[in-house]
């Protein structure tokens, strides 16, 4: 094993797009990871809708779309390029306001050389959608909506149609279980039991499959008992509200940045420091 500033860390690594490459970046400064992912992030089986959604984007039905993931955009996209429609969405889009939820969206635009956000959310979160366009008229207004799968985005749906305007949404992707249940299971039997020390998430649908299988298995206030008593890392502002109406005390994550290596070396900073005597500071 590596030895390194994570030494002696027991980590569980639910990440599934990129879990070689995250648990391996752990792994090189010595921490032991158990890796168990749990939700994966796959195309639509039928894309009829999204399609639609494209021809109304393309039509002109909305200039305003409101971005809600990262993942939603890359993956309307790979839709629209497997149609013969990519050039003609990114020049729309390119035409379109762009509305994002948080840092991840407003990256994939960038990446895909669309203008920077018109309005972003002052908290990424649907309230904070709500609130950037809290001095404006909706009334009559079109707006395009990427969602996510789930009922997350619901609220937003339903506060803009409240205020007036027309909401055309869009769901880019699902989501599928990843490990089965009883691998989960046994991750979250080593979690109570104390044979990990820490958990690194990098979504909130990891945290929503884990505490649902907990749940399923009576053991929902069993594991979040063992969460609020351990340090969690995650990726996201969304994630730690989310930490913090469970009750989770700790948790480690980059202010500013929303890559794997930041997240490392803050877990890497926290897992020293707690080694110090005393609990100190490096």
């Amino acid at each position: 094993m590596t030895s390194g500033p994570l030494d002696q860390l027991r980590i569980l690594v639910p990440e599934s797009r990129e879990l070689d490459l995250f648990a391996g970046m752990l792994e090189k400064q010595g921490a032991t990871t158990r890796r168990c992912p749990l939700v994966q992030i796959l195309d639509l089986e039928d894309s009829t809708e999204a399609e639609a959604w494209i021809g109304q984007l393309l039509a002109g039905d909305f200039r305003d779309v409101i971005w809600m993931t990262g993942d939603g955009l890359h993956r309307l996209i790979g839709i629209a390029e497997k149609i013969g429609r990519r050039d003609a969405v990114i020049a729309a889009l390119k035409r379109s306001r762009a509305i994002t939820r948080g840092p991840k969206p407003t990256r994939a635009l960038r990446e895909l050389g669309l203008p920077a956000p018109w309005l972003p959310a002052p908290a990424p979160t649907s309230q904070g959608v709500l609130q950037a366009f809290a001095e404006q008229d909706l009334g009559g207004r079109r707006l395009g909506l990427q969602l996510y799968p789930g009922d997350g985005g619901l609220p937003l749906l339903d506060g803009l149609r409240a205020r007036g305007a027309i909401v055309l949404p869009v769901t880019p992707y699902r989501y599928a279980s990843d490990s089965d249940t009883t691998e989960v299971l046994q991750a979250i039997q080593e979690l109570v039991g104390g044979q990990l020390d820490m958990v690194a998430f990098t979504s909130s649908a990891q945290l929503t499959r884990l505490l649902g299988v907990a749940r399923d298995a009576g053991l929902r206030d069993t594991l979040l008992h063992a969460l609020t008593r351990m340090p969690i890392a995650a990726i996201g502002p969304v994630i730690k509200t989310t930490l913090r109406e469970l009750g989770v005390r700790t948790i480690l994550r980059p202010e500013r940045n929303f890559h794997l290596k930041p997240l490392v070396n803050v877990i890497a900073a926290a897992w020293q420091a707690s080694r110090l005597p005393h609990g100190g500071a490096a």
